[in-house]
């Protein structure tokens, strides 16, 4: 028996290119680990018309964490059935409310916490009968709670300095949202907290992104906001984040797309992918010095072997190989090859 059971959904468009960097990534680290691959996605569409199979789901459920390559692309935009639910469902089958996405370049280094189970994404939507269409943003102070507090222990473990960002000048859910995190803050004395509106927010991460430490939001925020970090610390391809719940199993996937454009191409840069891998190493099986040795690798390997879209001509594998041959010469551990079982 592994110490570590792994499920691997590769997904769609570029998915399971950078998904197969990851897997040999961890082949060559001193991990026990048994992965599995599972169908998720628009690949689950074709296959069976669900892009969460009730297989794929049990074995997540039964993983002790999920590595998630990218879902959608414009095959299934016309279709009645979509791969994006698939992944909305699964983070909220699996109560991944706290959605940590760090980025970091030169003086910047901060990480948004994003709600991800709750708010507008989850809200009652429908039409009614006069045509109007609406989508509906509602939160419970206990789901505002769990996560505010998950990001005052990392800024605890940071540089004590929290910025909770709403749009309270607008939105009752924003005016709880501040409130909630109000109180809680009375509780962490040796955090500084500061609100701030999310518009002035999106000003500031463009302009001074360094005046950032931890970042709180809630789920629709969150997502446009992270993206604009990414893009001032060098874009999506590079941009990594871990879905973490109360328990296990946690999902960690690169923020970017499918990239359908490239799918196939062999010139995706797996970056993004690794470093998910590497809070993967860190918050599910509790190994951060291998963490940090595969993002030295990954940061390495960036300045010998880019691909294309950081103004390089490294392809996929060619990145691999150099992260993979900087863990070899930063480490004198015995690695053996762990095999990748994929499973419908």
């Amino acid at each position: 028996m592994s110490d570590f059971h792994l499920v691997c959904l590769p997904g769609d468009g570029v998915g399971p290119e950078v998904m197969a960097a990851a897997v040999r990534v961890l082949a060559v680290l001193p991990v026990d680990a048994a992965v599995e691959g599972r169908m998720f996605g628009g690949d689950a569409i074709d296959a069976c018309g669900d892009p969460l199979p009730p297989g794929t789901l049990a074995a997540c459920r039964n993983a002790d964490a999920v590595l998630l390559g990218a879902v959608g692309g414009p095959r299934w935009d016309g279709g009645e059935v979509r791969p994006e639910p698939g992944l909305m469902r699964l983070r909220r089958e699996l109560d991944v409310y706290a959605n940590l996405r760090p980025a970091a370049q030169g003086d910047v280094d901060l990480v948004i916490v994003r709600e991800l189970v709750g708010g507008l994404y989850f809200g009652e939507r429908g039409v009614r009968d006069d045509g109007t269409v609406f989508d509906t943003l509602e939160y419970h102070p206990a789901q505002i709670e769990r996560v505010a507090r998950r990001a005052f222990e990392l800024a605890r473990r940071r540089r004590r300095d929290l910025c909770s960002v709403d749009k309270a000048n607008v939105l009752d859910t924003s005016r709880l949202w501040r409130r909630v995190v109000s109180e809680l803050a009375s509780e962490y004395p040796d955090v500084i907290v500061r609100h701030a509106l999310v518009d002035s927010t999106a000003m500031e991460l463009v302009v001074h992104p360094q005046r950032f430490d931890v970042v709180l939001t809630e789920n629709t925020f969150g997502d446009i906001l992270s993206d604009v970090a990414a893009a001032v610390t060098g874009g999506l391809g590079l941009a990594a984040s871990a879905s973490l719940g109360d328990g296990r199993p946690g999902i960690f996937e690169p923020v970017h797309g499918s990239a359908p454009d490239i799918a196939g191409a062999g010139i995706a840069n797996p970056a993004a992918m690794l470093r998910s891998l590497a809070l993967c190493l860190e918050h599910a099986l509790e190994r951060p010095e291998l963490a940090r040795q595969v993002e030295h690798a990954v940061d390495h390997s960036l300045q010998t072997a880019p691909t294309p879209d950081v103004g390089g001509v490294a392809t996929t594998e060619q990145f691999t190989d150099a992260v993979v041959e900087a863990l070899r010469e930063g480490s004198s551990h015995h690695t053996q090859e762990e095999a990748w079982t994929a499973t419908s």
